[in-house]
């Protein structure tokens, strides 16, 4: 976080999370060829890439134009809802994969047998919107032996979850987790292309 990074978003999700912040990203957007993805990410000056989306893994091209960023020397991480199977993915892109808590509306939809394919450059993001959504991912770091494994966010619902007090409990209970928080909500509230 911190770092400027190009976020290319793609169209399309197969979930439906009820605090989704990107609902404009379900459908539309405009069919673009890698190589000019790839040349309009050149012009930022900037080797690291954010792939996202919506659930980027749901258009097809996309394990193509990972690859072929990797391949130019970009640092590829990839936002992915953990719905989609992550087997294929190119194990140099940094994976930060949601575990989807209770508010979301879709907790039935973790594949939790991508966990299996994270590392510890990877990350499992816990999106948490309620003291429910608190407890079951304190539960779930050590049911799914993610300790070790990989790094453990914990980022709050904005307008939902108060951010004050979702770090003041992860000190309180010693959690190993990393804080985190939408940087670009702060800086540029909702703005798109921010």
């Amino acid at each position: 976080m911190g770092i400027p990074t190009v976020f290319i978003r793609l169209t399309g999700c197969p979930l439906r999370c009820v605090y989704c912040d990107t609902a404009y990203a379900f459908t539309g957007g405009k069919k673009i060829e890698i190589a000019e993805i790839i040349n309009q990410a050149e012009q930022y000056g900037t080797k690291y890439i954010t792939i996202t989306g919506g659930e980027p893994l749901a258009q097809p091209a996309c394990l193509e134009l990972i690859m072929q960023l990797l391949d130019k020397g970009f640092i590829v991480s990839l936002e992915t809802s953990g719905a989609v199977d992550l087997s294929g993915v190119d194990s140099r892109v940094v994976k930060v994969m949601d575990l989807k808590t209770p508010s979301s509306g879709e907790l039935s939809k973790n594949l939790y047998q991508n966990i299996h394919h994270l590392n510890y450059q990877d990350q499992v993001k816990f999106v948490i919107g309620s003291d429910e959504d608190y407890n079951w991912s304190k539960t779930a770091i050590t049911e799914y032996k993610l300790l070790g494994r990989c790094e453990i966010l914990f980022s709050p619902v904005m307008g939902q979850q108060n951010p004050t007090e979702l770090a003041e409990k992860i000190l309180q209970d010693r959690l190993p987790v990393r804080f985190q928080i939408q940087l670009h909500k702060l800086l540029w509230d909702d703005a798109q292309g921010k």
